[in-house]
């Protein structure tokens, strides 16, 4: 059985946290949607940069855009891992939520996970 690290970085009874399959694929996600276009230096393109959402005002318009625009990122970065079934997105309190369901394809697992950032 593989494990992977878990995402964020913890200790867990004296070692390195780890997680399962699904859970690092999930960790992956929650990577892609909270990093910033440009935070990485060697990737600048990676990362879908929500939380910039926060402070800019959501009309529909912005929020197709969005959609699409996290879509893609998803499909160029994790499309090898996940199949993405819906999408919703929100922004309440200071928050960005991501409601994301998706097929992990290796192991085949349905998941339905929330995600939320605040800047």
């Amino acid at each position: 059985m593989r494990t992977d690290i878990a995402f964020p970085y913890r200790i867990r009874q004296g070692r390195t946290a780890g997680a399962t399959y699904d859970e690092h694929v999930r960790d992956l996600v929650e990577q892609l949607l909270f990093t910033g276009p440009g935070e990485r230096v060697m990737r600048p393109d990676f990362g879908c940069g929500l939380l910039d959402l926060v402070f800019a005002p959501t009309g529909p318009e912005l929020r197709t855009a969005l959609e699409l625009s996290v879509r893609a990122s998803i499909q160029r970065w994790l499309g090898e891992l996940i199949d993405v079934r819906a999408l919703d997105m929100s922004v309440a309190g200071g928050a960005v939520r991501v409601s994301l369901r998706y097929t992990v394809r290796r192991t085949g697992a349905e998941r339905d996970d929330m995600f939320e950032g605040r800047p």
